[in-house]
């Protein structure tokens, strides 16, 4: 069930207990249904965050590659995936998604640039491989740049499940490589 669904069932829940609390005050004031009801309200809310929270990546100190400038970028990166989820979760304007969308690719390419430098700064002796990784995922982006145009909001759980899992494997995996030897060499 995406949150649009969630959201929707929220909403239709507070709405009938707010009518039954209101039918309960015509029969008394004092009665203690309309009262439970009212602590059931205020609890909404609060389960409500806790829920939508989960769907959110956050950052863990795993995927740290040592290098702080990399990490801060890894999570922004994190940061823009989930405004991009949101924007497709609660189907917001095909203008808000759009732009969500070009942050992430624009502030990815500036994040594959700048680890590139780094790696070539360093010899780094794969920087080649990881280019490729780099420019094959700048390219499935790209395609995916292509299928929303196409098919517009429905091409977006497709993007936002490709682009969590990658960019997570991607930092688990090639990036964690070469901070090794980027570690050694005194990169920050």
């Amino acid at each position: 069930m995406n949150s649009r669904s969630k959201s929707l069932i929220y909403a239709a829940t507070v709405g009938l207990i707010i009518v039954a609390i209101f039918l309960g005050f015509l029969s008394s004031i004092t009665n203690p249904i309309s009262w439970i009801l009212i602590v059931v309200l205020t609890l909404i809310p609060v389960f409500y965050k806790k829920v939508s929270k989960a769907d959110e990546m956050v950052w863990k100190e795993e995927y740290s590659v040592g290098i702080d400038s990399l990490d801060n970028d890894h999570k922004k990166l994190i940061s823009l995936l989930n405004q991009f989820t949101t924007a497709y979760d609660y189907a917001m304007s095909e203008e808000y998604e759009r732009q969500a969308l070009k942050d992430l690719i624009n502030y990815t390419k500036y994040h594959f640039e700048r680890e590139e430098q780094l790696l070539e700064q360093h010899s780094y002796p794969d920087v080649v491989a990881h280019k490729a990784q780099h420019k094959k995922m700048i390219a499935q982006v790209n395609n995916f740049m292509d299928l929303y145009n196409e098919k517009g909001h429905d091409a977006l759980n497709e993007i936002s499940v490709f682009l969590s899992n990658w960019l997570i494997n991607h930092i688990n995996g090639t990036d964690k490589e070469y901070s090794e030897l980027l570690i050694e060499k005194g990169v920050k």
